[in-house]
């Protein structure tokens, strides 16, 4: 069967159960529940392992991967066998992957029921053979490494003792503040300041005086 004919077969599939509600547990993504594998085929030569992942990740950790080379010249075919971490990813990357275009060319995204990793030759590399052996998913750190890390992380606390001496000294503060505020009150109450009188002198009147003399 041609390629794009099974990529249309699958979208149309996707589509017919999306449209009935069928659930997950009929659904035909169920008979690959045992799983975690898929099939990528008919992207760009060019392509990585590295750009593979980048675009399948987005809908899952990926444990693996298995880009197939040509034996004499390394070149990649043009499709691969990736595998997820969680097998429920594979039905996101299925359902959402199959069909789109990348550089002009189809993607095929399909579930594989048994994955059979290829047999190791003389010819494979060193980098090949690690990933197919360790794959490619993240190393969770050992517990002398998290010990250390945590220690890094853990923030310096100050004693508790040096935190109620500083209270204990504002308490102090503001205590003398309220006394020497009463004291201040107590001084004005007590001696209560009188303003100064000032008598003011009349003036002498001559015509006055040559009046009553006359």
């Amino acid at each position: 069967m041609n390629p794009l004919t099974k990529v249309k077969l699958i979208n149309e599939l996707n589509e017919k159960e999306a449209h009935l509600g069928i659930k997950d547990s009929v659904s035909w993504h169920a008979e690959y529940k045992d799983s975690a594998w898929i099939f990528i085929g008919g992207f760009p030569y060019e392509l990585t392992e590295g750009d593979i992942i980048c675009v399948f990740s987005q809908y899952g950790e990926i444990a693996n991967i298995n880009l197939v080379r040509d034996k004499k010249t390394g070149k990649s075919k043009g499709f691969c066998f990736l595998c997820y971490e969680d097998q429920r990813s594979t039905i996101l990357a299925v359902d959402n992957l199959n069909g789109i275009k990348i550089k002009g060319r189809t993607l095929r995204v399909d579930h594989v029921s048994n994955y059979r990793p290829p047999k190791d030759s003389d010819d494979i590399d060193d980098v090949t053979k690690q990933l197919r052996e360790e794959g490619c998913a993240p190393k969770a750190p050992s517990s002398s490494e998290s010990e250390s890390e945590d220690e890094c992380l853990l923030p310096l606390k100050k004693p508790k003792k040096d935190k109620k001496e500083k209270k204990k000294k504002k308490k102090e503060k503001k205590e003398k503040k309220k006394e020497s505020k009463e004291e201040r009150r107590a001084t004005q109450t007590d001696s209560p300041s009188t303003p100064a009188v000032r008598v003011k002198k009349e003036k002498e009147d001559t015509g006055y005086e040559n009046v009553v003399t006359s």
